[in-house]
């Protein structure tokens, strides 16, 4: 009988259990190495245990953990600054999470409709195949029924379309319309980059009717397409954006970004958050960019990657009944498998090698952007004797 825990039932967890990590790898309880290719789901965008990270995290760890916004943090002054220096934006929320982000960018966009006298302007298109986080709004922006179902009444106001038709985002728009909401590269929905003619597409059309772009970058965003956002490979700018993940390297942390404009129905007493933007979050937070906005950093990202997409190219090649398609940008890459994905992923962890399982049959691929070209090369020579043993297990089932 198994054993009973007092957990929540909601995770299918992995029976692993890790007890420290350094760079790209993790250590189980037992002595296992392990490459991590699944960074947290994108999150330890530095890897485990970044001296630097560490050392910023333990000096504010010794001053203040938590003040709340009812005073001036001079943490979130820092790091918003540097996030509107690099960036579209001017203004800057602090949450804790990427959902809590989406939910700031959500509201800022009908806010900001409501106050410029449109009321009933609060609609937002979003499309096939989204994932936009786990609170009610969020799932009803993302669409996806198996996240929806018995959580009661669909959140109103989000208008599905299929990703990549600039036809049917404009048959979608009506008087109510606010907003067109969109992840330049989908990552629950299997690692499917919008491409750059869409992006810009999508800008044309809210310039056209008077409609606010905003981005969901907490995967794709931080360094991890090669650009320190995807959309910068458009050459697009949003409204809004919504950020998380990477920006905190494992600590728990997200922004809104907007611009002052479209931030602008959002004044005193509209939105808030206990935790956002406390003074631990802000010290790693402005750790990471140290690191991130260093010169080479994002060219060492492009450059790794270039080698991840050479190899995943030559697997795809010599393993087609395994591997049907690579696809991804910089070092967010997905494995879209040719046999049940649970399969590949068990060969994969198998060679003690993570990834992280996406839908339509993909495992993505999200190494730490530290990585080195010796770990990726590593990681493919894993991948391959996955595949090989993916490949004989399947032909042992089948004898």
């Amino acid at each position: 009988m198994a054993e009973t825990t007092p957990l929540y039932d909601t995770y299918m967890r992995a029976p692993l259990r890790f007890e420290r990590g350094e760079g790209v790898w993790l250590v189980t309880e037992n002595g296992e190495r392990y490459l991590d290719f699944a960074a947290g789901v994108a999150v330890n965008s530095l890897g485990h245990a970044h001296p630097h990270l560490v050392a910023e995290l333990k000096a504010q760890a010794d001053k203040v953990w938590h003040l709340s916004n009812l005073y001036e943090v001079p943490g979130q002054e820092k790091l918003s600054k540097r996030l509107t220096e690099v960036t579209f934006a001017d203004k800057v929320f602090f949450t804790n999470s990427g959902a809590e982000a989406l939910e700031c960018a959500i509201k800022t966009a009908r806010r900001y409709q409501f106050a410029k006298g449109h009321p009933e302007k609060f609609h937002i298109i979003t499309f096939e195949g989204a994932f936009h986080g786990r609170t009610i709004a969020t799932i009803a922006a993302g669409g996806q029924e198996k996240y929806i179902e018995g959580f009661g009444p669909k959140a109103p106001g989000f208008d599905q379309v299929q990703f990549g038709d600039l036809d049917a985002v404009r048959a979608a728009i009506t008087d109510a319309t606010a907003a067109i909401l969109i992840e330049p590269v989908q990552g629950e929905g299997g690692i499917r980059p919008a491409t750059n003619e869409f992006l810009r597409g999508l800008r044309q059309i809210c310039d056209e009717h008077g409609l606010l772009l905003i981005l969901d970058e907490v995967q794709c965003g931080v360094g991890r397409t090669g650009k320190l956002f995807a959309h910068e490979w458009a050459g697009i700018k949003p409204d809004i954006m919504a950020v998380a993940k990477g920006i905190g390297g494992g600590f728990p942390l997200g922004a809104c970004l907007a611009t002052a404009e479209a931030a602008s129905g959002m004044k005193a007493g509209t939105h808030g958050s206990t935790y956002g933007g406390n003074p631990l979050a802000m010290a790693v937070g402005n750790a990471v960019l140290d690191i991130v906005l260093a010169e080479g950093f994002l060219q060492h990202v492009r450059d790794v990657a270039l080698v991840f997409r050479q190899g995943l190219a030559s697997l795809k090649d010599r393993f087609p009944d395994i591997i049907e398609d690579v696809r991804g940008e910089g070092l967010m890459l997905g494995v879209k498998a040719a046999i049940p994905q649970a399969e590949l992923l068990q060969a994969i962890r198998a060679e003690h090698l993570l990834g992280v399982p996406a839908g339509d049959n993909v495992i993505r691929l999200l190494p730490p952007l530290v990585v080195t070209a010796e770990e990726a090369r590593e990681g493919l020579a894993r991948l391959e004797r996955a595949a090989e043993r993916a490949r004989a297990a399947r032909t042992k089932k089948s004898a």
